[in-house]
């Protein structure tokens, strides 16, 4: 019986999805493929790997808006797959499949992508060479892939820019404006498991696509044929321009920039533990902190990139085993900080110290309202920021990050904005904002200027007076920005505008978790919990399908005794955001519970989960009741996180 025949077989078995059937028989008879390719299919199909194959063809693996990430590494990997191992455990070839992220779905996103771009620029008049920017973090195939879209990007006749090394997601933001790019991309998942990677996509702001050139690339990336790959899979990076050391001093520059009080800095600079965890952060974060006098201990053994993560469970700062290797040195050192980066450092995680000599963890919601505190405090004192906050001055925040935020914001005579999840939508606010203010300042001045080459400070100026200054931004998931001369989420900036809180706190002899505390004292307590219930492959997908449409169909009514009072529908509900624009339908959904708790649900857009944010408030005015109230809230939250998860589990089945 032939491959195709045991295929057939399978698929009338119910051994194979229907779709999984007709994918499989497209790749199986692709005689212009590699042969490997087809090796790999028949040895699946000889072993009877049916849920194997489900998962890597019952599908084509989707360039959404943001790009494509999978699995590069089967759960069940062929012998020729395999081959000869790296010494870092990197197989010969990526996996095959079409829900898979390898080379053919790598070269048919470079493809989409210039023939939109290209397009783009015709539409405009312009005759720009098409200029892509690529970066790549430390995973299995990462550097393979980034010499791969730039081959393939020459090869179409664009013009193609690399770095000699892995370099951070942030790095590739700014990198875009730097060199006047018509878009980006960096090779990375970010902080998922080791056997995932992904093509991360940016246009000519520096920020990830949106609207309208999303729905435009995923249209043209969807029409590239299988047949149009295989003459771009033999890499050839010749035309391929390599950025040098210059490229990385600009961006470490701004880093700099990132101090507001120099002063404290410099008299009270902090003693930190760091580490990148194997990962793309001590690249750029390590000489700006020592430049600024900053004591940097690092971790050794998860100094060393590694794509495998060996040390780590998961690479995600915000896992508190990810930083056990650290809090145990800064134990050992006596550092009062422990400061964590994710894989392409654009997630920042951190420990602290208390006033009991204990290592504690903070959030992200509270590291984010730490800094928005601080830093507003601080272009106040520095006259950057009028007293009263200014009507033309911004935080932009997630809907699922905490509502302190907005309150800090508030208190301080800020505006807020709410976003929807993913650090595009911050971008794409900073990009409008930008073009307003060029707009007025050449209506009223008669004046073009070039912006990026402003500093931060001539920036916050231009932007008071002519449009919005935006002054910080944040999502819950440990992502920080307080500049927009980049459009995505920072950790190196993160790091360094943290360690200048660190500096501040220890010249006012004061804890983290007391700074914090003053700020509930003010704000009221908040507290935020997320539910990640994870469902994997093809039935997974089903399963997280099947909770998102029945929240649309058929909303809860109740948690127990807590019964739902509000319940908003990003799919269908119109909601308007505080600049009175439109935000996009998106299957997100927003409930409001009688005891005064509340919580969103979305699918994620990167990993096989989807996500419940949950938030309470409660009063709080005497610091005598601080720990009470704390206490309190804990069970309250606990017992609607288990009615929220035990909802979700059941109708999951249904």
């Amino acid at each position: 019986m032939s491959v195709i025949e045991k295929i057939e077989t399978a698929g009338a078995e119910g051994s194979l999805l229907p779709s999984t059937v007709e994918n499989l028989k497209v790749w199986a008879s692709a005689d212009f493929l590699p042969a490997w390719t087809g090796e790999s299919i028949a040895e699946l199909v000889e072993k009877g790997e049916w849920d194997e194959l489900n998962d890597r063809f019952y599908q084509n693996l989707a360039f959404g808006t943001g790009g494509i990430r999978g699995r590069t590494i089967g759960r069940v990997s062929t012998s020729v797959e395999t081959g000869t191992l790296s010494e870092q455990g990197t197989p010969a070839h990526a996996a095959v499949g079409s829900n898979v992220l390898n080379d053919f779905n790598l070269v048919r996103a470079t493809i989409g992508l210039f023939r939109y771009v290209k397009q783009y620029l015709d539409d405009n008049d312009r005759h720009d060479l098409p200029r892509f920017v690529i970066a790549h973090d430390v995973r299995h195939f990462s550097r393979h892939f980034c010499e791969l879209a730039a081959s393939t990007w020459c090869k179409l006749g664009g013009q193609a820019l690399i770095f000699e090394g892995p370099r951070s997601t942030p790095q590739l933001s700014f990198a875009v404006r730097d060199f006047n790019a018509t878009c980006g991309a960096v090779i990375t998942a970010s902080h998922n498991p080791p056997h995932d990677n992904g093509f991360k996509v940016y246009f000519e702001d520096g920020a990830q696509v949106v609207s309208p050139h999303a729905e435009g690339i995923v249209d043209l990336v969807n029409q590239v044929k299988l047949e149009e790959l295989p003459l771009f899979l033999d890499v050839d990076i010749t035309p391929v321009i390599t950025l040098g050391e210059k490229a990385d001093a600009a961006y470490l520059d701004l880093l700099k920039e990132m101090v507001v009080d120099t002063e404290v800095m410099e008299a009270q600079a902090p003693k930190i533990v760091f580490t990148p965890i194997h990962g793309t952060g001590a690249i750029s974060s390590v000489p700006v902190l020592k430049d600024l006098g900053v004591e940097v201990i690092e971790v050794p053994e998860q100094s060393v990139i590694d794509p495998r993560f060996p040390t780590v469970k998961s690479p995600n700062p915000e896992n508190a085993e990810a930083l056990a290797m650290g809090i145990a040195k800064a134990n050992e050192t006596g550092a009062d900080v422990v400061v964590a980066t994710d894989p392409d450092a654009d997630r920042m995680g951190v420990a602290v110290r208390n006033r009991d000599g204990e290592m504690v963890l903070l959030t992200g919601n509270q590291i984010g309202t730490l800094l928005a505190e601080y830093r507003i405090s601080t272009l106040k004192d520095a006259e950057i920021l009028p007293d009263d906050g200014g009507e033309n001055a911004v935080l932009i925040k997630t809907f699922v990050t905490s509502p302190m935020q907005e309150a800090v914001a508030t208190w301080h005579g800020l505006k807020t904005i709410n976003t929807l999840t993913g650090f595009k939508w911050i971008g794409e606010k900073l990009a409008g904002y930008e073009a307003e203010m060029k707009a007025k300042l050449f209506e009223k001045e008669g004046l073009a200027l070039d912006y990026d080459a402003c500093d931060i400070w001539t920036k916050a100026d231009l932007m008071l007076d002519y449009s919005t200054y935006f002054v910080f931004g944040g999502e819950e998931s440990y992502g920080y920005l307080a500049t927009d001369k980049l459009r995505d989420k920072d950790a190196n900036a993160a790091v360094v505008m943290f360690c200048e809180l660190a500096a501040y706190l220890k010249a006012q002899e004061m804890t983290f978790s007391e700074y914090l505390d003053s700020l509930y004292l003010q704000h009221g307590y908040y507290e935020e919990k997320t539910i990640n219930i994870y469902y994997e492959g093809a039935a997974g997908s089903q399963k997280i399908k099947n909770i998102l449409e029945s929240y649309r169909s058929n909303p809860p009514k109740a948690f127990g005794a807590v019964k739902v009072t509000g319940f908003t529908d990003f799919g269908k509900d119109e909601i308007i955001d505080a600049d009175g624009r439109k935000i996009p339908p998106q299957d997100f959904y927003f409930l409001e519970l009688s005891n005064g708790y509340s919580f969103a649900v979305r699918g994620s857009g990167t990993e096989p989960k989807i996500k419940f944010y949950v938030f309470g408030r409660s009063d709080l005015t005497d610091p005598e009741e601080i720990d009470s109230v704390k206490s309190k809230a804990a069970d309250e939250m606990q017992s609607v996180l288990k009615s929220i998860d035990a909802d979700a589990r059941e109708r999951a089945e249904a």
